[in-house]
């Protein structure tokens, strides 16, 4: 008796995790009814149906014919083109993405460095956590080939105080060589993206070591250093006009205090983070003030005297001198007509300044560079929201690239557009005032521009990239999909599907509506997620679009797991209208 209630046990348990057959949705039998004769679509047919509802306006029937050829290897087709269920395998096939990959780089890319979203990383050597993790040239390797643009090195003496480490300083990170670093970057800098990579240095260096910096960096790099020699660029060069080029940014150097040993004990860390924490600022000396960007609250003239004890040759690296002056946040958004420079703020005097100095800020960011980077308690480099740097104009919006979590899934959206070239020409409403000589106000009420309208058809694909346990031990799982958009303010919202059990395949077949009134910072969210009744829903998937780069029409949606990495087989139908 008992034998055969285990096999009862273990029949339904098979039966339970069996796979059903995927179904096209009545929406794609109703388009498919619509474009095709006799229950065959063929190449005309097709180009139809590319050109009316994908929006593809210049589709031609040799184009429809190729998309049909390339699919009749699975033997599911009629001689003459598509059936029902081979129209509904090119729907899902992967060639049917969401962005068109063919436009590559298509953005104007002669204007100013200022004029575009410089894709950016913060204390790009930290495998981990900001305070105890390796320092290492990998995760530099790792964003150069996801297409990042500015690589953050912190720079200080090593022990022997004859060489150059790269860590994060008064922590107890261990740290790399900046000759590793350097060279690491030489070989991957243009290896997803051949626009200019902008190397900030963050210097802890008495005069000595910024000369060897300096030999390091000439020795390195050599003819692809972009290094004008000028006190300051009038104007920043364009994207194009750098290719290939790599740049160097820092607060030029004045005299420096002899740099301290940067090893410290684990009762001084508790005490600085202890500090932090509560706001209170540490007792650095006045080199290490602001430690996050390496600057400090000082005019960015420097006297005769003091220029006497710097490296010459460490100051002729510097393409984007960096600094604040004097004066507070009025001093630091000054607009100079004969001079461009960039400007770092924290997160947190970002969202102080905007009360007050919002469209300053847009208004400084047309012509200079303004940079952004955490704040100093995300000891875990967790990441912050990027739409309030980039809806001010701001262009280096710094992350921590090993900070997994949705706002570094809507940086990684931001920088699929044009082409994933790592630069994304920023809108013309950031760039020019409007027709009332108005600049933008990312928070002032403003007009619909247009609605999106997207369909969540259905989803397939995890059955074969999980474990068939991974979600629920005794049943299929139960999934529902979260979409929404963020952008600016007002724009910015999530919605929900329903939730659907004990399914591999699940049909959602829902439509939502988003008004936009920013469109051209509008990004579409996308997760899918596992209901468990008990503990906290599983995740299964998440993706992140630009708006204005989207395909219109239905399309495949590849997912990705929380790093960022596509799944193999996982993705999701749908149906983006603009209306």
């Amino acid at each position: 008796m008992s034998s055969k209630q285990t096999y009862r046990v273990c029949f339904c348990f098979r039966r339970r995790f069996r796979l059903a057959a995927s179904e096209a949705p009545p929406d794609v039998k109703q388009l498919f009814a619509e474009y095709s004769d006799n229950g065959v679509m063929d190449a005309e047919h097709l180009r139809r149906f590319m050109e009316d509802v994908q929006e593809q306006k210049d589709a031609t029937v040799e184009e429809a014919q190729a998309v049909i050829d390339s699919l009749k290897h699975l033997s599911i087709f009629h001689r003459r083109g598509f059936n029902l269920e081979g129209f509904f395998k090119y729907l899902f096939a992967d060639d049917n993405q969401p962005i068109n990959s063919k436009l590559g780089v298509h953005h104007d890319m002669t204007g100013p460095l200022s004029h575009y979203f410089i894709y950016t990383g913060h204390n790009s050597y930290l495998t981990g956590n900001q305070l105890s993790s390796d320092c290492s040239d990998v995760p530099i390797i790792n964003a150069l080939h996801r297409g990042v643009r500015v690589i953050e090195l912190d720079i200080w003496p090593n022990s022997a105080g004859d060489n150059v480490n790269v860590l994060h300083g008064r922590t107890l990170t261990t740290p790399v060589e900046l000759i590793k670093c350097l060279r690491s970057i030489k070989e991957n800098a243009f290896v997803a993206s051949e626009y200019p990579l902008v190397i900030t240095l963050e210097d802890h260096l008495t005069p000595d070591l910024q000369a060897k910096v300096a030999e390091m960096i000439n020795e390195t790099f050599g003819e692809i250093l972009f290094a004008p020699g000028s006190e300051c660029l009038k104007d920043f060069p364009s994207p194009e006009f750098l290719k290939k080029r790599v740049i160097i940014s820092t607060k030029p150097p004045k005299e420096y205090l002899k740099a301290k040993d940067v090893k410290v004990q684990e009762g001084d860390l508790k005490k600085e983070k202890d500090e932090e924490a509560w706001g209170s600022e540490p007792n650095y000396s006045k080199n290490d003030k602001d430690d996050e960007d390496g600057e400090e609250d000082e005019d960015d003239e420097e006297d005769t005297q003091e220029q006497q004890n710097e490296a010459p040759e460490y100051r002729q690296l510097i393409a984007i001198h960096a600094g604040k002056g004097k004066g507070g946040m009025q001093d630091w958004l000054r607009v100079d007509p004969d001079k461009v420079r960039r400007l770092s703020l924290s997160e947190q005097e970002l969202e102080k300044a905007i009360e007050d100095y919002g469209r300053d800020i847009v208004r400084f960011t047309q012509r200079n560079l303004l940079r952004v980077y955490p704040k100093g308690i995300r000891f875990d480099s967790s990441n912050y929201n990027p739409l309030i740097a980039w809806s001010h104009g701001a262009q280096m919006v710094a992350f921590n690239m090993q900070g997994y979590g949705r706002s570094l899934w809507v940086m990684h959206g931001m920088f699929r557009a044009n082409g994933g070239c790592g630069y994304v020409k920023k809108p013309d409403i950031l760039l020019k005032p409007n027709a009332y000589g108005e600049v933008f106000d990312p928070n002032a009420s403003l007009p619909v521009k247009t609605t999106l309208r997207v369909t969540v058809y259905m989803g397939e694909g995890w059955y074969y990239d999980f474990r068939h346990t991974h979600f629920d031990t005794y049943s299929p799982p139960d999934f529902y999909a979260r979409v929404g958009i963020a952008g600016v303010p007002a724009d910015t919202i999530m919605k929900k599907t329903k939730t659907l059990e004990d399914n591999w395949i699940p049909n959602w077949d829902e439509v939502f509506e988003f008004p936009l009134r920013v469109p051209e910072l509008a990004l579409l969210r996308i997760e899918v997620h596992e209901y468990d009744m008990s503990e906290k829903d599983d995740f299964a998937g998440q993706t992140c679009l630009p708006v204005v780069e989207l395909c219109k029409g239905i399309r495949a949606i590849p997912l990705h797991n929380r790093k960022g990495v596509k799944y193999n087989s996982v993705k999701l139908l749908m149906r983006f209208e603009l209306v």
